[in-house]
């Protein structure tokens, strides 16, 4: 039986094809992202699973507990109607988030210095956790009545409640550091666990 000869396309087709040789690593590049509206990243910490997301600005828009899979998806559903749905998760992009919130965590930091965006509150959260953040400082502690004093909204304590129950920007907008008003710890998206490792830090770094 007579060998039969390549046809010239499929020669050509041959030719064009890289010898087979050893894998190397150092000719493969890191794919290119595409900019994103929002970055995010999970993680974990001391205190439990978080995601952290910024904005194309930088600015910080979540840090949030996130404990399981169905709870991640909805803050990046909120996200996605609040801010974008250009969403990708580029841990890279919150590095310094991640840093600020560790260091916070080891009682290194005292406050955090990071830009935020309040995309995800509402209008009462946009006016109660600012003057929670400038009025309630590292080590202190208030009670729900003092703070929708403090709102000029003294009737609120309850509404008060449930909006640092939302916080979007939790740790870094210190909504752990309101308690009842005879001092018990109260409701907390991390859970009371994490609440008082929170106060409990707090507390020993400034005693």
């Amino acid at each position: 039986m007579s060998r039969m000869t390549p046809a010239p396309e499929e020669l050509e087709t041959a030719a064009t094809l890289a010898p087979l040789g050893r894998f190397d690593p150092r000719g493969i590049q890191p794919p290119t992202l595409e900019p994103s509206d929002v970055s995010y990243v999970i993680e974990d910490t001391a205190v439990g699973r978080m995601l952290l997301a910024r904005n194309a600005a930088g600015a910080l828009v979540a840090s949030t507990f996130v404990p399981s899979p169905d709870v991640e998806a909805t803050v990046l559903t909120r996200l996605s109607l609040k801010v974008s749905p250009r969403i990708l998760r580029q841990p890279r992009e919150l590095d310094e988030a991640r840093r600020q919130l560790e260091e916070f965590l080891a009682g290194r930091l005292h406050a955090f210095t990071l830009p935020t965006d309040l995309a995800l509150a509402s209008d009462f959260q946009r006016v109660v956790l600012p003057r929670l953040a400038s009025a309630v400082t590292y080590g202190h502690r208030a009670t729900y009545g003092e703070l929708a004093r403090l709102v000029e909204r003294p009737s609120a304590a309850r509404a008060v409640g449930a909006a640092l129950g939302a916080n979007p920007l939790c740790v870094v907008l210190p909504c752990h550091r309101v308690v009842a008003s005879n001092g018990a710890l109260t409701g907390y998206a991390g859970g009371l666990e994490a609440k008082r490792f929170l106060l409990d830090l707090e507390a020993r770094e400034v005693g």
